[in-house]
């Protein structure tokens, strides 16, 4: 068990349905990182980090992917690479249908996937993409408790309730752009506090026809509080990374035990999904 764990958020600039070229960018990102003696526990990718966002049903078909299609090959190669997990989010293709996926890929080789619940109802995310059907899952890496949402699953405060501290970590792969940078910031902090959990913000950077995102990517303690800061790598690669602590987090959850006293919503979340 680590009392300590190295997050590192990597913003990236996507460009859009232009998997090679994303890969590539990832690549250049992981060395840059090595070459510095940077070397986190989990590295984070943005939501559809791979494609940018897809909303063109027949241009999607095309770019969504298996489970050995080649950006999960990337990332475990990659993980086994450098011996980080590295979580993001990718456009999936299974049994016919299209999801928007986050993964956690251990450096072993073991993974975990969530498919995005709530579809952005304001775009054509729900037209082309089809909702997941489970809960967020928890991973233990390391000793500690990781789950994932993904960039709008963040509004629904009792899909992200963490019963009785069920984990520690919640990763939040998004492409949530500049004009709502206030929720963002906001709700970072907020499903953070009631959660007495660390939140892990990693937004793209760059721009689509959807806005701008740069400047969006942080990690929020079990107080709601930023933590650790931005690291450039040089050739305009910049990332997020901070060393969260587990008696940091206990001796916040003993302070103002709230877990305690919460509402237990598990009951109906599994009933919706049922």
């Amino acid at each position: 068990m680590n009392d300590t764990l190295s997050i590192a958020i990597i913003p990236l600039d996507i460009a859009w349905a232009d998997v090679r070229e994303n890969l590539d960018r990832v690549k250049r990102y992981m060395s840059a990182m090595h070459d510095q003696g940077i070397k986190p526990d989990i590295a984070v990718l943005p939501e559809l980090f791979s494609t940018g966002f897809i909303t063109d049903a027949a241009l999607l078909k095309e770019c969504c992917e298996p489970i050995d299609g080649p950006t999960l090959d990337c990332i475990r190669n990659l993980s086994a690479e450098y011996g980080w997990a590295i979580a993001g989010g990718y456009a999936a293709s299974d049994c016919g249908k299209f999801y928007n996926r986050a993964f956690f890929i251990k450096p072993d080789g073991s993974q975990v996937f969530y498919d995005k619940r709530h579809l952005f109802s304001l775009s054509a995310e729900a037209t082309v993409f089809s909702p997941g059907e489970g809960l967020p899952p928890v991973v233990d890496f390391k000793g500690w408790n990781i789950s994932m949402i993904v960039c709008y699953d963040m509004r629904f405060p009792v899909w992200c309730r963490s019963v009785r501290y069920t984990y520690d970590v919640m990763l939040v792969p998004a492409n949530w752009p500049e004009a709502r940078a206030y929720a963002w910031n906001t709700l970072l902090s907020a499903r953070a506090i009631e959660n007495q959990s660390v939140y892990v913000g990693c937004d793209r950077s760059g721009c689509d026809d959807y806005g701008r995102y740069d400047g969006l990517s942080k990690i929020v303690d079990a107080y709601g509080v930023p933590v650790g800061g931005s690291c450039d790598l040089g050739n305009g690669m910049e990332i997020i990374i901070a060393e969260v602590s587990r008696k940091h987090l206990e001796q916040c959850r003993r302070r103002l035990p709230t877990g305690n006293d919460m509402d237990d919503f598990s009951v109906a979340c599994s009933a919706v999904i049922s």
